[in-house]
Parts: structure tokens; sequence; C-alpha cells
């Protein structure tokens, strides 16, 4: 594909398209016609999601002097409904002595809400929840809609808000000691949806590729992941003229922002399948003008090795790495795929995302050219090897990343 259409592509997709709705839909149509431009034929496999609708929120919180301010707030999806008013503590560590504390009270974080913070927050008794994102020196006054996913929430239910990280500040700074936060939300069933396109090689067995294509709901994803889904379609076009040995399966995952649901609703549905996959590269975020090139490597220690000595070879700059990456490469290393990702990760200073930032402005054509070239020559090495030589086993040190991230067993400390 040449820079044109490149540009055209990101041009085309330059609006919020969040997990379940219209605007995601409408995305992973015009990608799977990109693909039927491409000669290759594509369709799209839904899968169910929970979906939200907030009505209402508020957050009011009253001063050790008895004055009364109402906090700009965002009520999270998924949190429940109802109102709660109790006395309020902001929480900068969880360790044991801080979780004591927190009995009755509304609580503000200066992290998310992930599975083991939620749980040592409902055991800790906290009522409520509190949390901001944004910077105290950006000029906006942007709030992200955050969620309770439920695969965090395990069925339960605790209020809570989103907030600005300047009202956090001053927040903190007036000497809050209590408040009360107000949620209505119709909460219903929705789809999102994976695209998937196919070049069958000479044998029964594939390379997946992934990359996702939602956005958060301030971002309009150009770089995270819309690059992802360039340099999917990069490969394709690169490949699609040759049979190779082992066939090449793209998959556009759908809301892998709220938590992977894309590639774990694609491996649950799969799952008999699986064992004729060889291997699973993942492309999340590529092209920026500033940046290094990473890999992140869930599988044997040697395709980190051979994946340093590739680029070495092409003067390619690379940091890798074995690990878990938060992307859609895990799901797949979860079920025993061996899988990497590929990012070109640039500093906040840079290149920002998950907010109004993320757009086409950040991105040089000719980097994404030069990555998906990259990554193109890696994919067509392993398509065209006798045997994909990376063993299909999952080392023990990525097993216990994997049950870390997904919320199965924590990290122990050192």
């Amino acid at each position: 594909m040449n820079r044109k259409q490149l540009r055209q592509i990101l041009k085309d997709t330059d609006f919020v398209h969040t997990s379940g709705s219209p605007e995601e839909l409408k995305v992973a149509e015009y990608l799977k016609a990109r693909c039927e431009e491409l000669g290759v034929k594509a369709r799209l496999e839904a899968f169910p999601v929970e979906m939200a609708d907030v009505k209402s929120a508020s957050l009011r919180i009253r001063t050790a002097g008895g004055r009364e301010q109402e906090i700009p707030c965002i009520g999270y999806r998924l949190c429940g409904n109802g109102s709660i008013e109790a006395p309020f503590v902001y929480l900068p560590n969880t360790d044991p002595a801080s979780l004591s504390q927190i009995k009755g009270k509304i609580v503000l974080l200066d992290v998310g809400v992930g599975i083991f913070t939620y749980q040592d927050l409902r055991k800790g008794g906290a009522v409520g929840i509190i949390t901001y994102d944004g910077n105290v020196h950006y000029a906006d006054r942007d709030i992200d809609a955050k969620e309770l996913r439920p695969y965090v929430a395990q069925g339960t239910k605790t209020l809570a808000v989103n907030i600005n990280a300047k009202d956090a500040f001053a927040l903190v700074k007036s000497g809050a000691v209590s408040a009360k936060i107000e949620v209505k939300q119709e909460e219903t069933s929705g789809e999102s949806h994976n695209v998937i396109a196919e070049l069958p090689g000479e044998s029964d067995e594939w390379i997946v590729l992934t990359a996702h294509y939602d956005t958060t709901p301030l971002s309009h994803g150009s770089y995270d992941n819309m690059t992802g889904c360039l340099g999917l379609l990069s490969v394709m076009d690169a490949l699609k003229d040759r049979k190779h040995r082992y066939g090449l399966r793209f998959i556009f995952c759908g809301s892998e922002e709220r938590g992977l649901l894309g590639s774990k609703a694609y491996v649950a549905a799969h799952e008999a399948e699986l064992e004729k996959i060889a291997l699973n590269i993942n492309l999340d975020m590529i092209g920026t003008y500033m940046g290094k090139f990473i890999s992140c490597v869930s599988a044997e220690e040697a395709l980190v090795q051979f994946v340093r000595y590739f680029a070495s070879i092409r003067g390619f700059g690379i940091a890798a790495r074995q690990g878990v990456y938060s992307s859609d490469s895990t799901p797949f290393a979860d079920k025993g795929v061996p899988a990497l990702s590929f990012a070109r990760i640039a500093g906040p200073a840079q290149a920002t995302i998950h907010n109004r930032y993320d757009t086409p402005a950040l991105l040089s054509d000719g980097q994404i050219v030069k990555d998906s070239a990259f990554i193109t020559d890696f994919v067509r090495i392993m398509a065209d090897a006798v045997k994909c030589p990376v063993k299909r086993e999952i080392p023990e040190k990525v097993k216990a990343d994997l049950d870390n991230y997904l919320g199965r067993k924590r990290k122990e400390e050192p």
C-alpha cells in the first residue's frame, strides 16, 4: 500500500468508534471493504458485549469548613444505579495499612480499577470510588468515560465516577471530608465484531495476525490502533499474490480497549482450531515520528533472540523482551499459542493515547511504511518456514505473568 492510501484510511476512520457502538461497526465494515479491495475475502464475526447508557451522574464534595461543591464527573458504566454519601479519603497507596482506613468511605484513587485493586477495595469496605485522568497541565478539562468491567466486578456493583485531574488535585487540596455519588444508567446487551480475512497456505496450519480497531471514548484512535490495522493491510497487500507454506489469517479485533474482548471472544469461539495456529503476531501502535520499536514475546526465549537478530540483520532498531503485552496477543498465549506483539512506543510528550490528542497528526507516513515493511519481512520468513521453529509451549515465567495480568493470581511481592 502506498502513502496516499494509508493516509486516506487514517482520514476515513478519524472519529471515535468505541466498543459496541454504531461507529465501531462502521469501521469494521470499512476494514472488511478494504480487505476485499485487495482481493481478499473477509467476514464479520459478532460477539456479545455488555453495554450501558449513563443517564446522569453527580459528585458533591464537602470540606472541613462546611463548604459544598459540585465536581464535574462521568459515571462508570456498569457500576450500578443509586446514591451513596460517606466520608471521603484520598488513597495514594494500596498497602494493608492504607486499606485498613477505607471501611465505609468513598475513596479517590491515583490508579485505575483493576481486578486486584477492586478486590482490595471491596474487602476493605469502600462504598464508592472516584478516579481521574487527564493532566493538570493540559488546557482541556476532558473526562473519560470509564467502566467497571464485568470480569473485574465479578457480579458485584460499586458506585464509581471519573473526574478530571485538575479537579482531583483541587479536591485533595481543599481538604474534602465527605462525598456523595449518584449514578443513573441503563444497562443493556450489545454486539461487537471481529473482522477476519484469510490467505490460505500450502499446509493446514496458520499464522494469525491481529490488531484492534476500536477506540476509547475520548480518542479517534489513529495511533492506537488504526496504525496496527494499516500494518495488517500492508502485510496482506504485500503477501497476497503468492501462496505461502503457512496460511495467513488476519483478525481486526473489536473491543480491545475494554479488556481484549475481541481476541478473547475469538479464542473462545475457535478453541478447537487453535492447535493449527503456529504463531500469533500482534500489532498495536506503529508509525509515529518519534519512539522506539519494541517486541514483547509471549513464547520461548529463543524467539526473543531471533527477533533481535532478524532486526539487526536489516539494520532495524528494536528492543525485544519476553513477557506479556497488554494487547490482543495475550489471549492467544493464554491458550498455548506462541505469540508476540510489535509496537512503536513514543513518549507521552510526542504521542499520547486514550485522549483527544490521538489523531493522524501524530503519524509519519514514511515510518508507517518502514515499520510495515519490517513486519512484512518477518511474517514472510515465518510463513515460508518448512516448519515454524517456535516451540509450541509457553514458558513458566510467561504463564505466571499471564496469571497476574488476567487476574488469576497476584504477583508475589519481592
